[in-house]
């Protein structure tokens, strides 16, 4: 009787600290370090930009916990065909008093009371599961697939907007130079023009012409250091660190290496690296597997259950002589649900399940062929950047010594300072469109690695 008496009292023990909540052993876990990694020295280069953007986005970081979510999902999947152990426990007060057992002899009544204590072991394993269990862990390793494809493919794109910023600021800075060193140019122009005008041999309204375009020209430089400042801020956000302030200095050249990437090919590439392409089509594979969940949902699921437990009578009312207040209960056997009737869900959730993987079928589709545009708008944005940047690069030297010719006509009288204006002008829109071709093209090459699936 102390025996069962102690198996009671250990049992239910157990029960009340489960039923707590209490994990014994269990360690919490680490949160993520909310301290920001330590960064490297600036000015920073392209790779440092996106070395740093890769440990610190905010994109990247949510799409690591969404895998880590969907790796779950495949373990809890995974854990329902292993069998299942658990305690089962009960305080119960009665009306009127319960049997405890029966009667353990002959002619004598067995044990009653009003208020039983009940706790058992159960376990329960599936047998037969017309493939439910098999399909659901199929399913969910191949969305825990796709989601680390997703991660990839944000790792890819950030990868991409890092180096369009980075290069649209190297082309920014190179602007910012050329109006400084216009301004500057047309302020000892307007020096020139002053000194002619106290020697009649210029006009005042040459003069104010000049000063009108020196005007001009420190207005688009305002400007212009404007969008400089926007675009460091933008690629503050994407690097994720927020202790940098506003402030971001980068190193690095606008690089000139002609590629001539062809089209078949990388459509080749892109299906096979591509990882918004693999996550979609693991997504497909696992919806056609949910489908054959449905289906399972309309023939019979077989278990082995077994428990095992012990059931006590507090203070029981009715106790014969030599009779135990403690009974033990178990047993073992087999259950079979067989699907009879359910008002015509299974059909409802098998056609809901095709429906899905019909939408994701063409889906996959939709993104195939925009992956197809997206590779060919990449290449021709790199045919046509490159034109840009060879004709522009020889618009400059020519703007430069139509710039020389027409300021030695002006200061030898024979020329006019509109023609002097002009040129300036015509130099400095030579140089912007350079930059901004030279940058376009370096942009350019970061889509087509993009769009085949490249985290260059």
């Amino acid at each position: 009787m102390r025996t069962k008496r102690f198996c009671l009292s250990s049992l239910s023990i157990l029960i009340v600290l489960f039923s707590a909540g209490v994990a014994i052993g269990a360690a919490p876990e680490n949160s993520k370090d909310s301290l920001e990694s330590k960064l490297p020295p600036q000015p920073y280069s392209l790779d440092d930009c996106i070395a740093i953007a890769l440990e610190n986005n905010h994109d990247v970081a949510m799409r690591g916990f969404e895998s880590l979510v969907a790796e779950s999902n495949k373990d809890i999947a995974s854990s329902n065909k292993l069998p299942t152990i658990g305690l089962i426990g009960s305080y119960r007060h009665f009306e009127h008093d319960q049997r405890l057992a029966q009667p353990r002899r002959n002619g004598t009544p067995g044990v009653f009371g009003d208020d039983m204590l009940d706790g058992s072991i159960v376990l329960s394993m599936p047998i037969y599961t017309s493939g439910r269990v098999e399909n659901e862990i199929e399913a969910a390793t191949l969305l825990s697939e796709s989601a680390t494809h997703d991660l990839a493919r944000t790792r890819e794109e950030l990868v991409f907007n890092v180096s369009n910023v980075f290069y649209k600021i190297l082309a920014q800075k190179h602007i910012v130079d050329s109006l400084e060193f216009s301004k500057k140019t047309l302020k000892e122009h307007c020096k020139r023009v002053s000194n002619l005008l106290d020697v009649q041999k210029a006009s005042r309204v040459d003069l104010l012409r000049s000063q009108v375009r020196l005007a001009n020209v420190e207005q688009e430089l305002l400007a212009q250091k404007n969008v400089d400042a926007i675009l460091r801020r933008v690629l503050i956000n994407l690097l994720g660190v927020s202790s940098m302030g506003a402030s971001v200095d980068i190193k690095g050249e606008l690089n000139w290496s002609q590629v001539d990437p062809s089209l078949q090919k990388s459509l080749e590439i892109a299906y096979k690296q591509r990882s918004d392409y693999l996550s979609m089509k693991k997504q497909l594979e696992a919806k056609e597997s949910l489908v054959e969940v449905a289906k399972s949902g309309r023939y019979p699921i077989v278990s082995a259950e077994a428990s095992y437990g012990l059931r006590n009578a507090i203070d029981p009312s009715d106790r014969p002589s030599g009779e135990d207040e403690t009974e033990s209960r178990g047993f073992v056997g087999v259950v079979v649900e067989i699907p009879l009737f359910e008002g015509g869900a299974i059909d409802a959730r098998l056609r809901g399940a095709r429906s899905k993987m019909y939408a994701q079928r063409e889906a996959l589709q939709k993104l195939k062929e925009q992956i197809c545009l997206d590779v060919e708008t990449a290449i021709l944005n790199i045919d046509s950047s490159a034109k840009r940047v060879e004709a522009t690069e020889k618009s400059i030297e020519q703007a430069k010594e139509s710039l020389k010719i027409e300021r030695e006509k002006y200061e030898n009288g024979k020329g006019s300072i509109t023609d002097v204006l002009d040129a300036q002008s015509a130099l400095l829109d030579s140089q912007t469109s350079y930059y901004h071709a030279l940058s376009d093209y370096n942009s350019a090459q970061a889509q087509w690695h993009l769009a085949i699936g490249d985290e260059k």
